[in-house]
């Protein structure tokens, strides 16, 4: 929680997703009022950035294991250059995608502006995958293997920040996670090592005590933490706002929002990022949309 500048920046891609959508995300969010929401709640002053230039995901035959990477590539060091230069000038973050690939560029922003963030990944997928374990060539669940430096993650990718890898294991925890969604590669991979998770079994008995427990398995990181929210992580059923239409699996709206809120209330939150919001989907339960940008802008606000 800071008492300094809170600043918004939009990520408008949906370049490394599976489809076209999410690119639509930060104007949706803006149009239903976002931005007036979080100034309402606020006691300190907002600064929208505004957004980064839009991408809209196209079918990439060239390179169809790592599609659109090279524009993957560039949204990230995009999004890498105005963290590190919004964290340089104080204050916190909220960043609003757009596919998940763009939390490379977050946490390389943070790493250039001279610090060592820990990451909390809130999304039921841990997206450790390389385009050698899945076939579908959808950089949005290879995320986190970037940052790690997992073997046969891309190196344009990988290498977009000033060190490489850009986190150890050691500073990440999976809050959210289903067994169940994880390729036999991310089981290996997690088993091996060692990553740190909270299921979402967890969650969805006690979110409040599952948000804890993730954010004190941070508790030796150097430097302040981005908390990253991917939307997937909520049932498709419950409340069809995201990309990935996973059905009857994940948590509800409520339980997600519950640790949404527990962790900008953490003192050590620096950048919240929305991911995997696809206002397409979300255009089927408008109230449930509604509920998650009023809860956001509150939450925005105590950043």
């Amino acid at each position: 929680m800071s008492t300094e500048q809170l600043s918004v920046l939009g990520v408008p891609s949906s370049a490394g997703s599976y489809a076209s959508g999410q690119e639509d995300a930060p104007g949706a969010l803006r149009d239903a009022g976002l931005i007036r929401k979080i100034n309402a709640a606020s006691t300190r002053p907002v600064y929208d950035i505004g957004d980064l230039p839009r991408y809209r995901w196209r079918p990439d035959r060239a390179q169809p294991r790592a599609q659109n990477l090279d524009e993957v590539v560039a949204t990230a060091t995009r999004v890498s250059e105005v963290v590190n230069s919004s964290l340089e000038a104080g204050g916190s973050l909220l960043v609003l995608g757009g596919d998940c690939t763009i939390g490379i560029g977050v946490v390389a922003g943070c790493v250039a502006a001279g610090l060592d963030p820990g990451l909390v990944y809130f999304d039921m997928h841990t997206d450790l995958n390389t385009p050698s374990s899945v076939i579908d060539g959808a950089l949005d669940w290879m995320g986190l293997a970037q940052m790690l430096g997992i073997e046969g993650s891309v190196e344009a990718l990988r290498d977009i920040g000033i060190r490489s890898p850009l986190l150890s294991i050691e500073n990440v925890a999976v809050i959210g996670f289903e067994h169940s969604q994880a390729t036999e590669w991310e089981r290996d991979l997690i088993d091996r090592m060692g990553l740190k998770s909270v299921a979402a079994d967890d969650v969805r008995a006690d979110p409040h005590a599952a948000s804890r427990t993730a954010l004190d398995m941070l508790v030796e990181t150097a430097g302040p933490l981005v908390a990253h929210f991917d939307v997937d992580v909520i049932d498709f059923v419950d409340a069809p706002l995201s990309e990935n239409t996973g059905r009857n699996v994940g948590i509800t709206l409520e339980h997600a929002l519950a640790v949404m809120d527990d962790l900008v209330d953490e003192p050590r939150v620096r950048v919240l990022t929305i991911t995997e919001l696809n206002p397409h989907h979300a255009g089927a339960d408008p109230e449930s949309f509604a509920r998650f940008v009023t809860r956001l802008a509150r939450a925005a606000s105590r950043l």
